[in-house]
Formats: C-alpha cells, structure tokens, sequence
C-alpha cells in the first residue's frame, strides 16, 4: 500500500504558483488553506514577488531551507516538470499536481515524460488536471475552487474518490448543502501516477473513513483495480 498521509496531513506545504491576483488558482490554493485553519507551515513560491498576503515568496522551493512535506504545483503546464525536477532535488517525495493542459487535450508525450521522470524519482504524485484534495478532519484543503463559491462539508465519514472536477465540486456542494459529512475528497485528475485503486487501498485503512464513494471514468489497470475493490469490501 501506498503511504499517502503527507497528501491529507502535511507538517507543511509549499504551493507554486501563488499569485498576487486573489482569482488565480494558486492565490485560491493559498487562501484555501489558510482559510481553513490549517495548522502547519505554509511556504509560497513566486519569483515575481517578495511578499503576498505578508507570507515570503521563495523564487524556488530550493530557496526553503525548512522540510517540505507536500508540494502542489499550480503553473502552467510547460513549466511543471522543471518544477517537479527542483521538487525532487529538495527530496519532496509528494507532489500534488492541479494544472491542466496535458493528455486530456493531446499532449500525451509531455505527460508521459512527467510520468517517467516520477516513476524514475519514486516520486508520490496526485494529478495531473485534478481539483485537489480536502481532509475534513486534518483542516487540509488544497481545493482550487474559492470557498464562497464551493461549500465543504462538515466532518464525518464519506471518504469521496473522484476523477472528475466538475462533477466531484457539483456533488461537494450538494452534499454539503444536504449536510451529509465527509472524512476526504480526492479529484485525481489524469491518475498520472497515483490511480483510484492506490487512493482505495490507502482509505480503506483510514480511521476516519466508513464509506468511500467512487466516481470513475476510465480505468487503466483493470486487474489491480477488481485486487483492490475485494481486498476493501
């Protein structure tokens, strides 16, 4: 089983790509977590600006002298992987991935490149092209929707596993509307890396989880998927 508990309760994150803009999604990602209490130290890389919010911007995550637990990256797609290269030099060993703009539109070869750079590293990644991750619980929401906009749930035990970001962020708001309670939603986007099996496996040994809900479109590795699915039910 994978360990994916820095991607739910990280010590510390940094986030590239905060803006000064408060309607791009790395100020959004910024704002999110603060927002939501999120205990641990948060780190912004831009190396257009020295301060936002009055938090130090880094140009690099090299520049951090402090561990890095979780990165997420929100840049653009043509500057992520350099990203993830200076990731891997700092050792961050887990990396959340929210930009688009990679096989789902034709650039399959960019993110095949990605994917064997990060199999290569033993790198954990979630994403490409995905809404992020909220752990009610942990305080941790690296959604890239604003919260005015998009309602969390209170605490509980639905852990929700979801490919889609449209479709995850309409039933987040629906549920939360209804007031049905939630432990984790992870949107995984492109499954580059970790898949839905891999974040399965992982809530199926979580204390605070008692269902997990599924949303898929595709699945890569049917055989892993059905090994899976009965070891947790």
């Amino acid at each position: 089983m994978i360990n994916l508990d820095n991607f739910f309760k990280p010590k510390s994150v940094a986030i590239v790509g905060v803006s000064r803009n408060p309607e791009k999604v790395g100020h959004v990602l910024f704002r999110n977590l603060l927002d939501n209490g999120y205990p641990g130290n948060v780190y912004i890389v831009n190396n257009n600006a020295e301060k936002i919010s009055n938090y130090k911007c880094y140009k690099s995550v090299l520049d951090i002298k402090n561990k890095i637990d979780l990165a997420i990256i929100a840049v653009p797609y043509q500057f992520v992987l350099g990203i993830v290269k200076e990731c891997n030099k700092k050792n961050v060993k887990d990396i959340l991935i929210i930009t688009s703009g990679f096989s789902e539109v034709g650039n399959k070869a960019l993110e095949d490149e990605l994917r064997n750079f990060i199999n290569k590293n033993k790198i954990r990644m979630i994403g490409v092209n995905g809404l992020g991750i909220l752990d009610v619980h942990n305080k941790m929401d690296s959604l890239f929707l604003p919260r005015h906009r998009l309602k969390r749930p209170q605490a509980g035990g639905i852990s929700f596993v979801c490919q889609s970001g449209a479709v995850g962020s309409t039933i987040l708001d629906l549920a939360a509307e209804k007031r049905h309670k939630f432990a984790k939603f992870v949107s995984y986007g492109n499954a580059t890396s970790i898949d839905e099996s891999d974040i399965i496996e992982y809530l199926s040994k979580d204390k605070n989880t008692r269902v997990i809900c599924l949303y898929v479109e595709g699945v890569k590795d049917v055989k892993k998927f059905i090994d899976v699915m009965k070891k947790v039910t």
